[in-house]
């Protein structure tokens, strides 16, 4: 029987969009079974969060919904504990290109030190975006079509309406 290559691919994802998504996509085409893992920081308030941490699973779900071998997950757990718990062989990242080369090559290395038997497989994508300049854009009242899920843009219209500070 052969061994199902499991992967994990972690972020806040306060809110995901469609960068989050590419990773995803193709993730879901690489490995057998691909774990969304919500961080949670808890040496971080929740309270610098956008969206809880049940909201940000709720928009998670929703835009992967698609991808059978997808599920989320949130946990408070370092993110090579999360991986071997889960029987995962490898931890996926999304790389930007340049901005994000040093910080994400630091990452690697330091879970390569925690966990030497994950792989840390990169996904490069030229999607420029991030999670703080959608939630700037619709601070701005700009249309977020085609930069994150409908549900997300949606969410962040009701947030803005009842006046909460993005």
């Amino acid at each position: 029987m052969a061994v199902r290559k499991i992967a994990v691919y972690f972020g806040t994802f306060d809110p995901v969009h469609v960068g989050h998504l590419f990773v995803v996509e193709r993730g879901a085409s690489i490995f057998d079974d691909l774990i969304v893992m919500l961080a949670v920081n808890p040496r971080k308030p929740e309270a610098d969060r956008l969206f809880s941490v049940p909201e940000r699973l709720e928009l998670m779900r929703a835009a992967t919904a698609q991808w059978p071998n997808v599920r989320c997950e949130s946990s408070e757990e370092e993110m090579t504990a999360f991986a071997r718990a889960r029987g995962a062989s490898y931890l996926l990242r999304g790389h930007r290109g340049a901005e994000d080369s040093e910080p994400e090559l630091r990452l690697a290395a330091r879970n390569a030190e925690l966990a030497p038997e994950l792989v840390t497989v990169f996904v490069n994508h030229d999607v420029v975006i991030s999670s703080t300049s959608i939630k700037e854009r619709a601070l701005r009242g700009e249309s977020l079509e085609g930069l994150c899920p409908p549900l997300v843009a949606e969410r962040l219209a009701q947030r803005l309406a009842r006046g909460a500070p993005l």
